[in-house]
């Protein structure tokens, strides 16, 4: 236990539930969940590598895909290793520091706020493609991918500050068993011991800037393509540009849907073990779905990954 000071925690480590209650599933869940993450990682890792080897690939959009399966690698690798630790009872495996659940939930936001930003920034990227396509070179240059991904980054990793420095003023005195299988918001604001009015309003109004900001941006956008082909007389060309589209789209539904309902709400979630739930899903299994929806929904990923993986690449033929 930690000495009795202002401003502190009593509370040297927690320690996380994870799914405790299906304990007689336990080995099912570790490989499935174990299954999952490493598909994630193969996924995704074999997007940035391909759209790094193949120069028909170098374009903005991919430009922004290799970032979003980088954040996807990253989203995963924070939550999933110490889940598989403690369905393996590895020893420390459901146990966190204090440090290491804020670190966690610093790393969390900021690449989930990223991810919102990043998908903003290619919802702008179709648009020009579809609605202002004479002018797409000079609006969406590499100068400006690389400063709108910069953005992206830098306005993720700066939105969890104030959220994370108010959770470090809040004391935890009493209970240090978060019913979780992560160090998220909601579970350790049940256990704090002290006033948490002001970090609950910034929650709330942090996530909300997020989300209605990076909707908004992806709203707008989609909003005049839709009109922009609707405009278009010739079905076949219609049904083409739309499907440059469909792919995010998808994945923007996966993952704002999560987003809503888990982080726009009160502290008191009606049903704990269906939040963990919701988490897995975001967390877990839209970052192992995206790479098969861009993949399996785009006919150029889908050549260079049969180019990059067939056997005549491998003989140098």
């Amino acid at each position: 236990m930690q000495p009795d000071t202002p401003n502190r925690t009593h509370v040297a480590e927690f320690v996380l539930v994870g799914f405790a209650e299906v304990l007689e599933t336990r080995f099912f869940l570790c490989l499935l969940f174990l299954t999952m993450y490493l598909l994630t990682l193969v996924e995704n890792l074999a997007i940035i590598v391909v759209v790094g080897l193949d120069h028909r690939l170098h374009r903005p959009m991919y430009f922004f895909l290799t970032h979003l399966s980088c954040l996807e690698i990253g989203y995963t690798s924070v939550t999933v290793p110490k889940m598989l630790a403690g369905f393996l009872g590895v020893a420390g495996g459901q146990r966190i520091s204090y440090a290491g659940c804020l670190s966690q939930l610093f790393i969390f936001t900021f690449l989930g706020a990223t991810e919102c930003f990043l998908l903003a920034a290619m919802a702008y990227d179709r648009y020009v493609a579809i609605c202002l396509p004479l002018r797409y070179g000079a609006l969406v240059s590499w100068g400006a991918c690389v400063r709108l991904a910069a953005a992206c980054w830098l306005g993720g990793l700066l939105i969890p500050v104030l959220p994370i420095y108010l959770m470090s003023q809040l004391a935890f005195c009493g209970p240090n068993v978060i019913d979780h299988f992560f160090c998220d918001a909601s579970p350790l604001l049940a256990l704090a011991c002290s006033d948490v009015a002001p970090k609950e309003t910034a929650d709330l109004l942090v996530s909300l800037a997020v989300l209605l900001a990076s909707s908004a941006v992806i709203a707008a956008s989609y909003g005049r393509i839709v009109w922009t082909l609707l405009q278009i007389r010739v079905a076949a060309e219609r049904r083409k540009a739309f499907s440059t589209c469909a792919a995010h789209l998808a994945v923007v539904s996966l993952f704002y849907g999560t987003l809503f309902f888990m982080y726009v709400r009160t502290r008191v979630a009606s049903s704990i073990s269906f939040n963990k739930v919701v988490s897995v899903f975001y967390s877990i299994v839209t970052p192992m779905l995206n790479p098969l929806i861009y993949s399996l929904r785009n006919q150029q990923v889908k050549g260079a990954l049969g180019r990059a993986f067939s056997c005549r690449s491998w003989k140098g033929q």
